[in-house]
């Protein structure tokens, strides 16, 4: 089924004044939401980890400018001298555009790949999403709540080396999509980056082994066309396995249902793959 269209998306007036009248909401809530942002950093890691993940640092997407992917490292690592290290505390939100600000010309950032309307285009600290989305999935192998967190609704590239499942990130767009999540459990969590020569490297640390861990996997992916347009669907689920006792699933939940449309012409076969 089609996702439905917002206002916004029909013209591009609406659209700014949308980004703009949620800017100004997500200003107010910081402030009165109620909720406990964190914003301590430690540079004392936390003794047990929960999960780590790496993510190639240049790709070539399509035939999209490769400087735009040069650039994207340097705004990488701008973005990420603002959340390595950063504690969640037990009843504390993360808040990935309250710790990294705005992305500007004046803090370093330069023009990387953004997605939107549609389109790959370049705009000031593009890319910086892949931190967003390498988070994401560190969060999903945790008891972390995700609590605010949105995708892109078109596919804009072929996929080349994908290591994750379609449609698992988490895209940002400050002070208007924000990619957040609450920590209602009794521990401390961490969260830590780091480059290699090839790889954005980070991990979630917490205070106290768990005696479980999580495993994502993705369901039902598929190419389907609707009229004159191709779409690709799948669903993110995730298992909680008991470290000690053989590896018993104990539960089984659905995290998304993604269902986005595609703009390039893709592999049928890849509809065959587990």
């Amino acid at each position: 089924m089609k996702p439905r269209k917002l206002l916004s998306q029909y013209h591009p007036g609406f659209y700014f004044l949308a980004v703009w009248a949620r800017r100004i909401r997500r200003y107010a809530d910081w402030y009165m939401d109620g909720n406990s942002y964190a914003k301590f950093r430690s540079k004392e890691k936390l003794p047990f980890r929960v999960k780590k993940h790496q993510s190639v640092l240049l790709k070539k997407l399509g035939e999209s400018d490769m400087q735009l992917q040069i650039n994207k490292v340097t705004n990488l690592k701008i973005a990420t001298q603002k959340l390595d290290g950063i504690l969640i505390r037990p009843g504390e939100t993360f808040s990935f555009c309250k710790l990294v600000g705005r992305p500007t010309k004046k803090k370093g950032y330069l023009p990387g790949m953004e997605l939107s309307f549609g389109e790959a285009r370049a705009g000031i600290g593009g890319g910086i999403c892949q931190i967003s989305n390498l988070i994401h999935w560190l969060v999903m192998h945790s008891p972390l709540t995700v609590t605010e967190r949105h995708h892109h609704s078109f596919d804009p590239f072929p996929d080349d080396g994908r290591v994750l499942p379609f449609g698992s990130g988490a895209t940002v767009f400050y002070n208007y999509r924000d990619y957040q999540f609450t920590n209602w459990t009794n521990h401390t969590f961490q969260l830590n980056f780091w480059f290699s020569e090839k790889c954005l490297e980070g991990e979630l640390r917490i205070d106290a082994e768990l005696d479980y861990a999580y495993h994502v996997f993705e369901k039902d992916h598929a190419f389907v066309k609707e009229g004159d347009q191709i779409f690709r669907k799948n669903e993110i689920w995730r298992e909680k396995i008991l470290k000690f006792k053989g590896g018993e699933v104990v539960e089984q939940e659905l995290i998304t249902k993604n269902f986005a449309r595609v703009t390039y012409e893709p592999d049928w076969t890849m509809d065959d793959r587990p």
